[in-house]
């Protein structure tokens, strides 16, 4: 059976990393998109708790009239998909473990435990 191929800038095609197989690879993209939709919903309710420690920091969170840290854990999701379609699958253990670490830090600030 021949190897499959996945896109490479504009350049063409390419297979993927030796012993990574095109299903690993979507399996691993739709887990990190999963966590990413739960970072973003931890990120939300952080931000909607009032928390005392928020205020201490508004330039983190409206320098450009919005939350610019939504802006940087967007660009963290997307660069580790972009990372995973290449076939880095160890960039998909780090975002788990960068999403198990948002949620305790998520649930200890809305439970107000910080």
């Amino acid at each position: 059976m021949g190897r499959r191929l996945v896109p490479v800038s504009r350049r063409g095609w390419r297979a993927p990393a030796a012993g990574v197989s095109l299903r690993f690879v979507t399996l691993a993209l739709i887990v990190v998109f999963v966590l990413g939709v739960g970072n973003f919903a931890a990120h939300k309710a952080v931000l909607e708790s009032g928390h005392r420690m928020l205020a201490q920091v508004p330039w983190l969170f409206k320098p450009l009239g919005g939350p610019i840290s939504l802006v940087v854990e967007f660009v963290m999701l997307l660069g580790t998909m972009l990372m995973v379609a290449a076939g880095s699958q160890g960039w998909a253990l780090l975002y788990l473990g960068y999403s198990l670490a948002n949620a305790v830090a998520a649930w200890m600030i809305v439970t107000e435990r910080f």
